[in-house]
């Protein structure tokens, strides 16, 4: 609460220096904290039922409705295709948390099948990232199972979106090889590695507060000059650095960094901590590059699912094949 409260009263307070539009933030953050509230109840009621029903709304979303937002659509240089690659990915973590939560190995198998269909769909939509996304996070949850330590598989993940993070940035500095930089321009287009610089010039014009929230668009002269653009840099850390400064992005990083603390913390199996974990880091590599964050769909899932990772289910559940590790004191029942 005090991480999303900050988040959302560092925005006003930028927006009121520089004229900006905070509703966009506000919006964001009010649904990331109503998904995670929805988790929470529906992991503790239903602890397979509840992300089960969040892996199949993700698939149908992606289907019935392909661009996940009203209004005209920006398909080319840039697009939906991020927010694609995150529900479809966040659907695979679901069911693969269903899956470890289920008792019945035929079950189990079952879940892990719709993951793995998740990953197919992905592919069939089109959406590389999401199929690496997917196939990614099924991996990673099959490892899980014979994971020991919940803390050092945390470590690592945090260790790779700070990664992800880092080597945008460092596109956006020029402070990487030109052969590289030619390399990654050919997977995402010169236009975004563009957004990308006009992003980091702006933060160095304004290091401390940014120019306001929602004012990327009329500020950075790549997205003046593109017919079709929806005034974003396609980079959810360096639009919090140019819109919010470097506190945005250190609320950004405090955000990612109490989820996965409290899955470290939370009372659930290992195998489902990490797996949701490894989905929500999936999530923050595909925000690093992508438009993901700026889908209210995209948020009030990544609550969904932190919040049913970290429930205090009602009824005992399977805890796995390793041993789990967490904190001493964590998930136990107050003595009668």
């Amino acid at each position: 609460m005090v991480v999303l409260g900050v988040c959302a009263g560092w925005s006003l307070i930028t927006a009121g220096v520089h004229d900006g539009r905070p509703e966009g933030v506000l919006l964001a953050v009010l649904a990331v904290a109503a998904g995670y509230a929805a988790g929470r109840i529906g992991g503790a009621l239903s602890p397979v039922g509840a992300p089960l029903a969040g892996a199949l709304a993700g698939a149908g979303l992606t289907v019935a409705v392909p661009h996940l937002a009203p209004g005209p659509q920006i398909t080319t240089p840039l697009g939906h295709a991020g927010a694609t690659a995150a529900v479809l990915t966040l659907s695979a973590g679901a069911a693969c948390c269903a899956a470890w939560a289920a008792s019945v190995p035929a079950v189990r198998f079952a879940l892990r099948g719709l993951a793995a269909g998740t990953a197919v769909l992905a592919g069939v939509l089109g959406s590389t990232s999401g199929c690496v996304g997917c196939l990614t996070v099924l991996v990673c949850s099959l490892a899980a199972g014979r994971t020991r330590h919940r803390g050092a598989g945390l470590v690592v993940m945090a260790l790779v979106a700070a990664l992800a993070t880092g080597l945008t940035w460092a596109v956006a500095a020029r402070a990487v090889p030109g052969g590289l930089v030619a390399a990654l321009e050919g997977r995402l287009t010169p236009h975004r590695v563009e957004l990308w610089r006009d992003a980091w010039q702006l933060l160095r014009d304004d290091a401390a507060l940014g120019v306001g929230p929602g004012r990327f668009g009329e500020l950075s002269q790549t997205s003046a000059e593109s017919l079709l653009s929806d005034g974003r840099p396609h980079s959810a850390p360096l639009q919090q650095a140019a819109e919010q400064g470097v506190v945005g992005v250190a609320l950004l990083a405090a955000a990612f960094g109490w989820v996965l603390y409290a899955l470290w913390r939370g009372p659930r199996p290992t195998p489902v901590v990490l797996t949701a974990g490894a989905a929500l880091t999936a999530l923050a590599a595909i925000a690093a590059i992508g438009n993901a964050l700026s889908f209210t769909t995209v948020s009030v899932g990544a609550g969904l699912l932190a919040g049913m990772a970290t429930a205090r289910p009602l009824a005992d559940e399977p805890s796995g094949h390793a041993p789990e590790t967490r904190p001493r004191g964590a998930g136990r029942t107050p003595a009668r």
